[in-house]
């Protein structure tokens, strides 16, 4: 186990332990942007692996060129996932684990969302699946977990050597989280879990109210078992964003700010409550945005 500024700290640096010039890493896409410019940074290849649709968000292994999986040395995932909200059943992740141990290729699961989830769903850890401690290495947050967001504190757990050449690369980058807040991190992990369950239920609260909201709209939403994101389908990202924003004073993002394949797509964020996510579905309704 190793602790990180963070999980985007862990996630932004990860790629220098590992990948050389050239060498190309596997990210979701859409996904977190930080995948991408950390490869950029270690001077490696991106190739971004549609989430689709009708492929429930997962990636296909086997539509990746064969040269790319030749040549690629890390792939980046994240499941419950951001920005569309989708989860990953174990299945998947025992393919990830095959795929990875016959193509030699490190997997980096980004779980900061695993703690955040509805209707009773559990969300499963990477590290789980059958043979994963070969291959990977899972971050995890507590900022979506404990609300500790200002914090900067997390951590990365794992295959043992993974861990320790990630550490080396860290301790010539930064000297470590500052002994306080790790001291919280514990008191968050070992006491009560109380808060991390009222959180989930208030976010479930909201979640129902924009969803209901928007397919009152017409809006064809997907509801997502965890995260704090709601992925809408719209025909235009950024036309759809612009008028949210310019005449009903409302702030989405829109997807294709996570990769080509996020267009057609926004993502709301359920931060805010569940009056004033009523007030944003009422303005919609007065400014006449609506679904197909």
């Amino acid at each position: 186990v190793l602790a990180l500024i963070g999980s985007k700290e862990g996630i932004a640096n990860i790629p220098e332990a590992f990948v050389n010039p050239g060498e190309y890493v596997l990210a979701a896409d859409p996904g977190y942007p930080v995948y991408k410019t950390s490869t950029l940074f270690a001077e490696g290849k991106c190739h971004l692996m549609p989430l689709l649709e009708e492929n429930n968000f997962l990636p296909d292994y086997d539509a990746i060129p064969k040269d790319v999986v030749h040549d690629a040395k890390l792939m980046f995932i994240g499941y419950p996932n951001n920005p569309t909200g989708a989860v990953a059943p174990m299945k998947f992740f025992d393919e990830t684990v095959e795929f990875a141990k016959n193509n030699d290729i490190i997997v980096v699961h980004d779980n900061a969302y695993s703690e955040i989830s509805y209707d009773g769903y559990v969300a499963p850890s990477f590290l789980q699946a059958s043979g994963a401690m070969d291959v990977g290495i899972e971050c995890h947050s507590l900022s979506k977990t404990y609300n500790m967001t200002g914090w900067r504190i997390g951590m990365a757990c794992g295959n043992k050597d993974l861990i320790s050449a990630f550490g080396r690369v860290k301790t010539n980058i930064d000297s470590g989280v500052f002994d306080a807040v790790q001291k919280a991190a514990i008191t968050a992990l070992t006491g009560p879990q109380d808060c991390v369950k009222n959180a989930c239920a208030v976010y479930q609260e909201r979640r129902d109210a924009l969803v209901s909201g928007l397919r009152s709209l017409g809006f064809n939403v997907f509801v997502p078992k965890a995260t704090f994101y709601v992925w809408m389908k719209v025909d235009d990202s950024a036309a759809f964003t612009e008028k949210m924003i310019n005449e009903a004073g409302i702030v989405v993002t829109p997807g294709n700010g996570f990769g080509p394949n996020g267009e057609g797509y926004v993502r709301f964020a359920i931060t805010r409550t569940v009056d004033r996510i009523n007030e944003a579905i009422e303005r919609m309704k007065a400014c006449g945005i609506r679904g197909n």
